[in-house]
């Protein structure tokens, strides 16, 4: 099992990715942002940090970047593609998942332990978690505010496409749980196809119980018994 991650201009999570994804016993080796290709690897990483500085909005320029159509290719193609945090921006930018991200509704960068429900066990990111399931994991965003018109949002529900939500500890969707404003607490969603996953918190962080907590671990574990297995949704 063998991660590839993207590495932008100003990404600041790459290393945490290949850390977490090696303490986890798979390999994990780069992949810079002017690669044209993507050989060699099972499933690709866009990581969180500050691609291009964010200049113009978040991941505005990143989606230009000459790897991401090999990355829209491998996606393509079937293979798992996941973006974390300002990899979800990317992926949203690059219309490979539908919404958009608005700033936090606080207007304040946030940085904290968030607790997350999850709605689909269908995706190869979920294949070890179940739905309903409440997991721990950390946020680290200032635009984290997931939005989409009414008819995107109604199109995604339906289709069994939020993959995550903030909630509280019992698994309670409320507005108090929502920590940046995101229309039906949604922390993560993912294509039609279910192979890729765009998601706001940071599993990457959240590997090793020396850290506070491994929930992370099984969105790793995942996907690899996903690509282990052939590679088959639903």
């Amino acid at each position: 099992m063998k991660f590839g991650v993207v590495v932008f201009p100003g990404s600041n999570c790459d290393r945490d990715v290949q850390t977490a994804a090696r303490a986890a016993g798979y390999e994990a080796d780069f992949i810079w942002h002017a690669a044209t290709a993507v050989d060699g690897f099972d499933c690709l990483v866009l990581p969180g940090g500050f691609s291009y500085g964010d200049y113009l909005r978040t991941a505005a320029i990143a989606r230009f970047s000459p790897v991401m159509a090999a990355v829209a290719e491998f996606a393509a193609s079937g293979r798992p593609v996941i973006g974390i945090c300002n990899g979800f921006q990317v992926l949203l930018e690059a219309g490979m998942l539908p919404g958009a991200m608005l700033k936090n509704t606080s207007c304040r960068f946030l940085c904290k332990a968030q607790r997350i429900r999850v709605e689909s066990a269908r995706t190869p990111f979920t294949l070890k978690l179940r739905p309903g399931q409440v997991i721990t994991l950390p946020i680290a965003h200032g635009e984290g505010n997931y939005y989409a018109d009414s008819e995107t949002l109604a199109q995604i529900e339906r289709h069994g496409q939020v993959v995550f939500r903030y909630c509280n500890e019992s698994g309670g969707a409320t507005p108090e749980s929502n920590p940046n404003g995101s229309l039906g607490n949604i922390a993560g969603v993912c294509n039609e196809a279910g192979n890729v996953l765009g998601m706001m918190p940071h599993p990457e962080r959240a590997g090793e119980q020396i850290l506070g907590g491994a929930d992370g671990r099984l969105i790793l574990d995942s996907v690899a018994q996903w690509v282990q297995g052939g590679g088959r949704i639903g």
